[in-house]
């Protein structure tokens, strides 16, 4: 008995970037910059400061490697706490 095979389609290929409509294409650009031009203020830090106060507690460490997420997620806290 010879087994059957069946075929499937291949899945359709997406659309280029190019080819979406400028309405999707404005909604897949990032929240800061979509804010940016819409004169819309952010709340809370920007990554700037806290990549500062980041900085500033690895260095009270000693500038030692292997903690930059908790010194960022303790400055992202102390930001956020002081702008409440």
């Amino acid at each position: 008995m010879a087994e059957t095979v069946k075929k499937t389609k291949a899945p359709a290929k997406a659309k280029s970037a190019a080819a979406k409509p400028k309405a999707v294409a404005e909604k897949a650009k990032p929240a800061a910059a979509a804010a940016k031009k819409s004169n819309v203020t952010l709340i809370g830090p920007s990554p700037e400061e806290i990549a500062r106060l980041a900085h500033k507690y690895w260095a009270e460490r000693g500038f030692q490697h292997g903690a930059a997420e908790q010194d960022w997620l303790r400055a992202e806290r102390e930001l956020h706490s002081r702008a409440s």
